[in-house]
């Protein structure tokens, strides 16, 4: 396993739209743009902690208080820049997506519901947030993305091709918050080892936060791990399989590695 991110998907096989889906799935932070209000039509954008649901479509939390808020509440269009280009020499090299999509508020807000669950456990600051009458949960439904990964690597990428069928994996869904806390509880060396294989100074303390479909997520502190599967992973079962594969000798032929940031 490379120590580092990969830019540069050609000799994977990996499509444009899973190269779009591993970035969105690996970051912790993304910039976000909104079209203002005052003054009308500017575009407007800053720092936002990111999420993402089991289709790798990006979850925000955000303040009624904030600029993005009353921008998304008059013209729910948004982008969101993802990259990994963390550590490069010439950043340029490195791979990241403009995603174009409408920001669509969540009703509720419980933080035992699917999303603000995966939302929290990746950013567990914000748990003191969710409390607050003004917090807003918010799912970004894709329209398209502008890929560049890397030297003369530009895509455009369709909604239909971008968007992730997690149906099928429906009973992983169910069971993911049985499974994070199985291992982080009983399973720290093996997650040591998944956090090691992708950076080799990667220190101790990681903790696992979600499982989806296309890989897992690592955090510790401020900073997030990906471990990407090579074969999709659709229930327990299955997950149950790959992990035990990817803390032993053969790994490497289970999943790769992914955005380390």
């Amino acid at each position: 396993m490379s120590d580092l991110p990969r830019s540069d998907s050609s000799d994977t096989g990996e499509s444009p739209a899973a190269t779009c889906r591993r970035l969105i799935r690996g970051a912790g932070t993304a910039a976000l743009a909104t079209l203002a209000g005052d003054p009308p039509g500017w575009p407007y954008a800053s720092l936002v902690l990111v999420a993402c649901a089991q289709d790798a479509s990006p979850v925000l939390l955000l303040s009624d208080l904030a600029d993005h808020s009353r921008n998304i509440a008059g013209d729910a269009r948004i982008s969101l820049l993802f990259d990994e280009t963390a550590g490069l020499d010439d950043p340029l090299t490195g791979a990241r997506v403009s995603l174009q999509g409408r920001a669509r508020r969540l009703d509720g807000g419980d933080p035992e519901d699917p999303l603000p669950r995966r939302y929290l456990a990746r950013h567990p600051g914000a748990r003191s947030y969710v409390g607050f009458a003004d917090f807003r949960f918010y799912q970004v439904v894709p329209d398209r993305a502008h890929l560049v990964a890397g030297f003369g690597r530009i895509h455009r990428v369709d909604a239909a091709d971008l968007r992730f069928d997690a149906g099928p994996s429906a009973p992983l869904a169910e069971a993911e918050p049985a499974i994070v806390a199985h291992m982080n509880a009983d399973h720290a060396d093996a997650l040591q080892r998944y956090a090691t294989a992708v950076r080799t100074d990667a220190g101790a303390g990681w903790i696992m936060t979600g499982i989806d479909p296309e890989g897992l997520d690592l955090r510790r502190d401020g900073q997030f791990l990906r471990i990407n599967f090579k074969n999709r992973v659709d229930d327990a079962a299955a997950a149950r399989d790959i992990l035990v594969k990817l803390a032993g000798d053969n790994s490497r032929d289970a999943g790769e590695t992914g955005a380390a940031t």
